[in-house]
């Protein structure tokens, strides 16, 4: 058992949360600098995370499969932020006047949106072998059954932070449209951090794998592999579950606040919700592996339910407050105490072959299903408004119903899941 020391917790932090910072950016403000700068189109915005999450993906069997092969994750994490960080500050080079002059043939406003889709999944692809890939790996590297909840409660905050640092300091900037700016200098954030991870990060050692690389590759979809691994491939489910019912609402949040509330002082709004969630997050994930990591999913689902039933109907700023603060608390403890479901039940010596197999049912099903979910549901509310003679569609709070209604659906899986885990240790406790 790895000690979780001073350093192991310091490399924890500032890659969680650095890699946070480019996530919330990727997944929150790329969609809003689409929308505001080049296409108010929501298929756009759904195309955008639905094509990044098969990059995401795809570098994560490829390079999670890769790292267990070479028994290493320190140069796939230091490398990939520092290149995480290049193609960050790419984007603050796009714009439908720059298209204009890079293609004067084509069509600046199409081409300029799927420049950003392209940028999007090379930015991606490196965020991904660093973040999903190496880091994620080399958390359940050096975790244990007994301190992953803990873990878990402390990263499911970071991205929390992450939104709550960027809304607060810097989401002005998106305001006055300094992209450039904005862009650029979190991408020198998640460069540098990279350079510092050469020194902060320590391999914990591994054994090579003899099996060749396609074989890792395509270890976690094997028929006699899932059979082996009930419980874990269970977990995914419900982790894929509840992923699908986050990103109906997840993509169009900003836009929802800024478009049909009118709340110009949403990073305010933003802020206090993700205080309040932080701080509920932190709590409850002491109690997370005390009480049972899928005995906590129930009641946090629960929070989550009732918090986005609440901002269905939430149209003044304090409503909105209390329902989004509700809402991400059930979020995160629901996060945490999946996550953690999942690393339990991650075999040890097979960890990095299953990051792509975990990405499958965290990120590419979910961000193909939720956002096109949304998009339909805001194309067919029929909301919209005239800007400079161009009609554009508005996010509506019916996609808080689309997503409470799909949250529900993680009982299934979750039932089924403690079914079997308690027939499991029925044999277990026979044959002992």
């Amino acid at each position: 058992m790895t000690k979780l020391t001073k350093q192991i917790w310091a490399s924890f932090l500032l890659l969680g949360l650095v890699g946070q910072f480019a996530w919330t950016i990727e997944n929150m403000y790329f969609n809003v600098f689409l929308y505001n700068t080049i296409s108010t189109d929501p298929n756009n915005i759904a195309a955008m995370v639905a094509a990044s999450a098969v990059v995401a993906t795809l570098t994560t069997l490829l390079m999670g499969a890769l790292s267990d092969k070479l028994g290493k994750r320190k140069v796939f994490v230091c490398a990939g932020y520092m290149l995480w960080g290049v193609s960050t500050m790419a984007f603050g080079f796009i714009s439908v006047q720059n298209v204009a002059v890079w293609f004067p043939a084509a069509n600046a406003v199409a081409t300029a949106a799927a420049l950003v889709v392209v940028m999007d999944c090379v930015m991606t692809f490196f965020g991904s072998t660093a973040n999903d890939a190496a880091f994620n790996a080399h958390i359940t590297d050096v975790t244990n059954n007994e301190n992953r909840g803990k873990v878990e409660s402390v990263l499911a905050v970071l991205p929390l932070i992450s939104m709550l640092i960027i809304f607060g300091a810097f989401d002005s900037m998106t305001q006055q449209g300094r992209w450039s700016e904005f862009f650029t200098i979190f991408g020198i954030m998640v460069t540098l951090t990279g350079v510092l991870s050469f020194f902060l990060l320590k391999d914990k050692k591994m054994e090579r794998t003899e099996n060749s690389f396609f074989i890792n590759l395509i270890y976690g979809f094997k028929p006699s592999v899932i059979k082996q691994n009930p419980l874990l491939y269970l977990s995914l489910c419900a982790l894929g579950v509840f992923s699908v019912a986050v990103q109906i609402f997840f993509p169009y949040l900003i836009i929802y606040l800024q478009n049909y509330l009118k709340i110009d002082a949403y990073a305010i709004v933003l802020g206090v919700v993700l205080i309040v969630a932080s701080a509920v997050s932190v709590v409850g994930g002491n109690f997370i592996d005390r009480v049972g990591k899928l005995k906590f999913v129930f009641p946090a689902a629960g929070v989550m339910l009732a918090g986005l039933i609440g901002m269905f109907f939430a149209r003044s700023i304090i409503a909105v407050i209390v329902a989004g603060a509700v809402m991400m608390s059930g979020y995160m403890l629901v996060t945490a105490s999946l996550s953690a479901t999942v690393r339990d039940y991650t075999p040890a010596d097979k960890v990095g072959h299953f990051q792509g197999i975990r990405m499958i049912f965290a990120v590419l099903l979910p961000m193909i299903i939720g956002p096109f979910i949304g998009a339909a549901v805001i194309k067919n509310s029929n909301s919209t408004y005239v800007d400079l003679g161009v009609v554009k569609n508005v996010p509506t709070p019916s996609v808080f119903l689309a997503s409470a209604a799909a949250l529900i659906f993680v009982i299934i899986p979750i039932v089924m899941l403690k079914r079997r885990e308690h027939n499991e240790n029925e044999v277990g406790r026979k044959s002992s």
